[in-house]
């Protein structure tokens, strides 16, 4: 399996009626990007959203060559260790990490070690991946 090229990932908890700032309280740092439903926030490039749902996102520079484990183990680290309130918050806000994964070429590959695995199972945060073939622009 050849090295992953790129990747990037975020921790991100959604719903109707998320209260950014119990997320930031709860897990002790602000987000990216924290917004009530209704509410304007603003993209990496600028631009004007008005949010369809709350939502509390937590993101990290992308890696290259790809660092999944990494990331998500940089991010856990820089929040509280509490699995009971994470299990709370996850389950209320559907917790999950979000994870953009970058090809280079056709036959790339990452792996997750099991101390990170466990560490979001334990948090009840559910993996999201997007993977972005060669041809696709970054």
């Amino acid at each position: 399996m050849g090295v992953l090229h790129k990747s990037a990932a975020s921790l991100g908890f959604y719903s109707d009626d998320l209260d950014p700032s119990h997320i930031s309280e709860v897990l002790g740092a602000r987000p990216t990007v924290g917004v009530r439903k209704g509410g304007v926030w603003k993209t990496a490039t600028g631009a004007e959203k008005i949010a369809v749902t709350g939502s509390w996102r937590l993101s990290f520079a992308r890696r290259s060559p790809g660092d999944l484990d990494g990331q998500i183990q940089e991010i856990l680290a820089k929040l509280t260790s509490d699995t009971a309130a994470w299990r709370l918050l996850s389950e209320r806000y559907n917790g999950r990490v979000f994870c953009g994964l970058f090809l280079a070429s056709g036959n790339e590959g990452i792996r997750l070690e099991p101390r990170t695995i466990t560490a979001m199972g334990e948090r009840g945060l559910f993996l999201d991946l997007d993977i972005y073939g060669s041809e696709m622009p970054e």
